[in-house]
This record gives structure tokens, C-alpha cells and sequence, in this order.
């Protein structure tokens, strides 16, 4: 018997490629890369590089156990995701929540930077507790979700100082709360 691989969800699997393309390159230049191309901050609207940061700064990672720890959920929860909305409504739902959240970023905290997919994230697992919903009920898992995940991130973002950008879960989770429910009324 021939076992075949199957590339079966090309947005997040190229995704996690690309994150691990930049994390490698980062490591290649000593961080240079990682800065000029793959952190959101401050920076002048002249700098044309300001734009495309807007959204590649998914893809940089602070080091490897940055790197695994989003790329492990993002594995598990994108690619029943991608298999049940297909994968330009996943990519647009990606595309949409990187720039929502760099744009939080560079607008409201502009002496600090952002990097990594963690917002991207909290936007599929948001949106995977509104896979299974039915007709006008709201799941108990949203709820569930929203309390455990959501309530952490909110919490912590509070009585923490740490290097984590909570604000940026809670905006990555925001984006998946809207984005399943646009979702969802266009497949009704």
C-alpha cells in the first residue's frame, strides 16, 4: 500500500512555512530581518516598508518557542477551518485579522512593536467555536471560548506586565467573533 501525502490545508500549512522562512531568516541576520520586515511599530507613513508590516508581522516570531507555541494551535484549529470554509475566506479572515491588529498596534502603542500570529490565532479559535452553530442560537463553546480565552487575555493584560500583547489576542479574537458571523450569514 502507497501512502500518498496530501497537502490538505495549503493556507495554514504554507502559513506556518513561511512564519518558519521568517523565523530562520531572522536567525540568519541576527534580527534585522525580523524588524525591518517582520514587526509592526511606529513608524513614518514615508517609510514604504510601514504598509506590507501591516501584515507580515504574522509571520515574525520572537524565537522558537514563540514559533511552536502559535503554530501548534494554529495546525490543530486552521485546517478544519480551512476544509469547512474553504481556503479564500480563510485567507481574507487571516489577511483581515493581521492588519486589524497591526493597525491596533501602530495607532495606539507607539513605542512598542508587534510580532507573531498569536491575534491570527485567537481569530481561529474564536471562529471554530462558531463552526457548529445552528439557525439564530449562540453555542455555549463561544461562550465558553470568549469567558476562559478571551476573560484570561483581559485579566492578564491588566495585572501583567509582561511581553505579551493581550490587546492583540482580545483584537484577534474580535476579528474571529465578526468574521464567523459574516461567515455564517453568507452560508445560510
Amino acid at each position: 500500500m502507497k501512502i500518498k501525502l496530501h497537502y490538505n490545508a495549503p493556507v495554514i500549512l504554507t502559513f506556518a512555512l513561511l512564519s518558519l522562512g521568517a523565523l530562520l531568516l531572522g536567525e540568519l541576520t541576527k534580527g534585522r530581518s525580523t524588524i525591518l520586515l517582520f514587526s509592526v511599530y511606529r513608524a513614518p507613513l514615508s517609510d514604504v516598508l510601514t504598509y506590507p508590516r501591516f501584515f507580515l508581522h504574522v509571520l515574525g516570531h520572537a524565537g522558537y518557542d514563540h514559533y511552536i507555541g502559535n503554530m501548534l494551535l494554529l495546525l490543530v484549529i486552521g485546517p478544519p477551518l480551512e476544509e469547512k470554509y474553504g481556503s479564500r475566506k480563510i485567507l481574507l479572515a487571516m489577511a483581515i485579522t493581521a492588519f486589524v491588529c497591526g493597525l491596533v498596534e501602530f495607532v495606539f502603542f507607539p513605542g512598542e512593536g508587534l510580532l507573531g500570529a498569536s491575534g491570527i490565532v485567537f481569530m481561529l479559535i474564536v471562529l471554530s467555536s462558531l463552526a457548529g452553530q445552528r439557525g439564530d442560537s449562540i453555542p455555549i463553546t463561544l461562550l465558553v471560548v470568549i469567558a476562559l480565552y478571551l476573560g484570561r487575555e483581559i485579566v492578564d493584560g491588566i495585572f501583567r506586565k509582561d511581553n505579551i500583547s493581550q490587546l492583540t489576542h482580545i483584537v484577534g479574537g474580535l476579528c474571529g467573533l465578526v468574521l464567523g458571523m459574516t461567515l455564517l450569514k453568507k452560508r445560510r
